[in-house]
């Protein structure tokens, strides 16, 4: 595996999991998701957070996948 493309993978998990750490603290330890929204002023941050990082991480993973797939068919 290239260094450039561990990288890639590195970066897109370590973005992924933040996103689902953010998520699973939103829904359990900052007081849960409402009808609203989620009930307090730090759900609504992790809220945000894992909105921006699970589509990020996740075609951050798609690229990583792709390139080495790539770097194993050439």
């Amino acid at each position: 595996m290239h260094p450039d493309t561990r990288k890639l993978l590195r970066t897109g998990l370590a973005i992924f999991g933040t996103g689902v750490l953010a998520a699973l603290l939103t829904a359990t330890l900052f007081g849960g998701i409402g009808r609203q929204g989620p009930h307090t002023n730090s759900g609504w941050l992790a809220l945000i957070l894992a909105m921006g990082c699970l589509p990020t991480g996740f075609l951050t993973l798609i690229l990583a996948f792709m390139k080495l797939y790539g770097d194993r068919h050439r």
